[in-house]
């Protein structure tokens, strides 16, 4: 097995939030022959978390579940992978897209729709998007992010499913193995987008909005 090693390495070698979090944070420039690795930003630590708006740490601390979740989901993966398919693994897996649906989708929506259209006409207005006939920002790769974590969930979900169906023993096999290995990758991509929001999107927010539109975000988005 070795999709998701790939998948790891992928990600590690490309990280299309350098050029916004270099702008503006007091970074070293950087040179597109020597990208930041995807876990060393180049705006890592560029604003501490008791710095931040009450707002932003909210949705950090948000995260925290998010990541304790995500720990169980690859120790039933692991488990899986050594044992096959049991009730404590479907129990697993269970429990991880439960929380999936009910925590972490509705935390994509609460950033969707009050800090990330603010946060993009911020970033455009400083200067810190793409080139492009219609300027990207930080803010499209995160809700990209959101879009192709739920997608490979999907993905995930249904293989599991499919597995535990399928009458022919090596077919069933093959499946699930699929399934381990993309429910790796979403385990990646998940982690890998939580860290980019505590360690570049949210410190850009703080840097770049006003505390009063803050406020208000806070005391229109409802709590987790």
């Amino acid at each position: 097995m070795g999709c998701a090693d790939h998948a790891s390495d992928d990600l590690k070698t490309r990280d299309p939030l350098g050029r916004q979090a270099e702008s503006g944070v007091g970074s070293p420039e950087i040179s597109p022959m020597d990208p930041p690795g995807a876990y060393e930003p180049p705006a890592e630590g560029a604003v501490p978390y008791e710095e931040m708006h009450a707002f932003l740490r909210r949705l950090v601390d948000e995260h925290v579940p998010f990541v304790k979740a995500l720990n169980d989901f690859e120790e039933t993966l692991v488990f899986i992978q050594k044992n096959g398919m049991s009730r404590k693994a479907e129990e697993g897996l269970r429990n991880f897209f439960v929380f999936f649906d009910h925590e972490f989708t509705p935390h994509n929506r609460r950033e969707e729709a009050a800090l990330f259209p603010a946060l993009h006409r911020a970033l455009v207005l400083k200067g810190e998007h793409s080139n492009g006939p219609v300027p990207t920002t930080a803010v499209d790769m995160m809700e990209d992010d959101h879009v192709k974590a739920v997608q490979l969930a999907a993905v995930v979900f249904n293989f599991f499913g499919l597995a535990s169906r399928l009458p022919d023993p090596r077919s069933a096999l093959m499946t699930l193995d699929a399934a381990v290995e993309q429910g790796k990758a979403l385990a990646e991509r998940l982690r890998l987008h939580i860290f980019r929001e505590d360690r570049i999107v949210f410190p850009l927010a703080h840097l770049h909005l006003e505390a009063d539109e803050l406020d208000q975000m806070m005391a229109a988005a409802p709590a987790a």
